[in-house]
């Protein structure tokens, strides 16, 4: 029974999360990394993880916690020389390729944001518990985030910029 509604809940969160986690991170293939680390510990923590009130917020939030412990750690490795960023092939992620540019130019803390607001749509509560912040926090961040991409992508020509 627990491994079928694991298996269930991952069918259906993966891709979600993926998504989520991606715009946050803005590298497919460290996102991808991450939420396969994340849902791994839920199923190691499946009974606590299935009450949680947003499960998928809390792989979410476990795989961007998990990209800053990596970062801790590999902040003291020596680079090796230049090499690819591995940055998304446009439609691999479902995400456009000139958003996740744009998300990448945003704080962390407002990337994190925009991924449990806007691609797992939860309410601005629910965000804030998984981020540890207050609810006022949350809704100063995205009103930044989203005024920041406004003006990446409304021009001065289009009928929003009026607005």
């Amino acid at each position: 029974m627990k491994q079928l509604e694991f298996e269930e809940f991952y069918r259906c969160g993966r891709d979600v999360c993926l998504r989520a986690v991606l715009a946050a991170v803005g590298d497919r293939q460290l996102a991808e990394d991450l939420v396969a680390e994340a849902f791994a510990r839920a199923w190691a923590a499946w009974p606590r993880v299935r009450r949680h009130p947003a499960p998928r917020a809390w792989i979410v939030r476990t795989a961007l916690n998990t990209r800053i412990s990596w970062w801790r750690r590999r902040r003291y490795e020596v680079a090796l020389g230049d090499h690819d960023t591995g940055a998304a092939e446009p439609g691999e992620s479902g995400l456009d390729p000139a958003l996740i540019a744009a998300l990448r130019q945003l704080p962390l803390r407002q990337r994190e944001v925009i991924a449990l607001r806007v691609f797992l749509d939860l309410d601005t509560a629910t965000t804030a518990k998984a981020l540890g912040i207050a609810p006022g926090t949350v809704t100063a961040h995205l009103s930044r985030a989203v005024g920041t991409l406004r003006g990446h992508f409304v021009t001065l020509n289009t009928p929003e910029a009026g607005s």
